[in-house]
């Protein structure tokens, strides 16, 4: 009988999940991240949150950016990936006007910008290729948000398409799980936590 590890699970399904998105046409992904934006603006978390950790998306993620501009009071910031360091994220103040292109193909704050100890951080809105019920997460295999998540205190959600909402993914120890899910179809607590949206 042949057996798959952690990792071959995890590569196979980042294919699936990669074809999956691209299928999802761009007005799709537009409406899907209009809602999702709406759907925060109204959660009592976000409300209550101060310091919200964003990212700025790549291959076609959800697109939290109307955030950004709709809530200029929030303390928004965004993580910068120090790849030489073991896949550390440090965290900077989010200023438009200072994002440079990393080699992954996202925009990020500029090394000079003012940097903010993660435990200022609040809330994570956390990016994944996908998530399943239960939180897990599917990320691209650099561990950034894995490393971060295990050492964070305060409330994370993974930002997910409907269509990229799983019933269970392969996850191995070192993995973490996400509180909270937020589709375009709603915002509710990971199923292995009692408490409601």
């Amino acid at each position: 009988m042949i057996t798959f590890s952690i990792s071959d699970q995890k590569r196979e399904l980042r294919q699936r999940c990669k074809t999956i998105r691209k299928e999802l046409s761009d007005a799709t992904r537009q409406r899907a991240s209009q809602a999702i934006c709406v759907r925060l603006a109204a959660w009592d978390v976000f409300q209550a949150s101060d310091a919200i950790l964003a990212y700025m998306p790549i291959y076609s993620e959800v697109d939290l950016r109307p955030l950004l501009v709709g809530f200029p009071g929030k303390r928004w910031l965004l993580p910068r990936l120090l790849p030489g360091e073991n896949g550390r994220m440090v965290f900077h103040t989010y200023d438009p006007d200072n994002l440079i292109m990393h080699r992954f193909g996202m925009a990020e704050p500029a090394s000079h910008l003012p940097q903010v100890p993660p435990e200022d951080i609040q809330l994570v809105l956390t990016p994944g290729l996908a998530f399943d019920r239960s939180g897990w997460r599917l990320g691209y295999g650099g561990g950034y948000y894995d490393r971060f998540l295990a050492k964070f205190d305060g409330v994370s959600a993974g930002i997910v398409y409907q269509a990229l909402l799983l019933n269970t993914l392969p996850h191995a120890r070192y993995d973490l799980p996400v509180d909270w899910l937020a589709t375009e179809e709603g915002i509710f607590p990971a199923t292995r936590n009692q408490s409601s949206a």
